[in-house]
């Protein structure tokens, strides 16, 4: 089993790449979405961040008002803290069952936003990093995602510097360009990551 870290900050294209690495037979984990699942109603998870963050992150429908409790913690570093502090090794441990499930020989693409805030970079047997220059990001977050550009900045800083993602990098798939130049680029990264997990 290979075990990968994707990354790449906010606007990057993370996820179409990973979305591309599955299309092309990796195993996803997408901490971003176990995440999810991890604060839904009726969790242990959820009732830990309405004990930390009041009644006023849920939504009318009992659910977690994610903007709301985003525009919190986005501002607050501490708070951003105490949030990480409770959905982190929930989401650790959900991984790691995922994990143990893949076959032996699989690609394992673990899609990890926080990767290189959190230092998981030693977790994986390499890490990939989706780039993008910050302009690039700022531009796809106003227009195509709808974020202000106050609010996407915010986001992008509460993250680490392209510096730092670039750092931990194994393999670095640029995607400053049109969307049509990714899939080439991916493919050739899924025939680098195939050759590691059968060597």
């Amino acid at each position: 089993m290979l075990k990968v870290g994707l990354t790449g900050g906010i606007g990057a294209g993370k996820s179409e790449v990973s979305r591309l690495l599955v299309a092309s037979g990796a195993v996803l984990i997408d901490a971003d979405r176990i995440a999810r699942e991890v604060v839904a109603p009726g969790t242990d998870g959820l009732a830990r961040v309405v004990e930390a963050f009041g009644e006023d992150v849920l939504a009318a429908d009992g659910s977690l008002d994610r903007p709301k409790l985003g525009s919190i913690v986005f501002a607050d570093p501490a708070k951003l803290a105490t949030l990480n502090g409770i959905v982190h090794p929930l989401v650790g441990a959900r991984s790691a069952e995922l994990e143990r499930a893949a076959a032996p020989d699989a690609v394992v693409v673990h899609d990890v936003p926080l990767l290189t805030e959190n230092g998981l970079a030693p977790l994986y047997d390499l890490v990939v990093v989706v780039d993008a220059s910050p302009e690039t990001q700022l531009d796809r977050l106003t227009r195509l995602r709808g974020m202000t550009e106050d609010d996407a900045r915010a986001r992008m800083a509460a993250q680490a510097t392209r510096e730092k993602r670039l750092a931990v990098a194994d393999i670095v798939i640029d995607n400053d360009g049109p969307l049509g130049d990714l899939a080439p680029r991916v493919a050739a990264v899924w025939q680098e990551l195939r050759k590691r997990a059968s060597a």
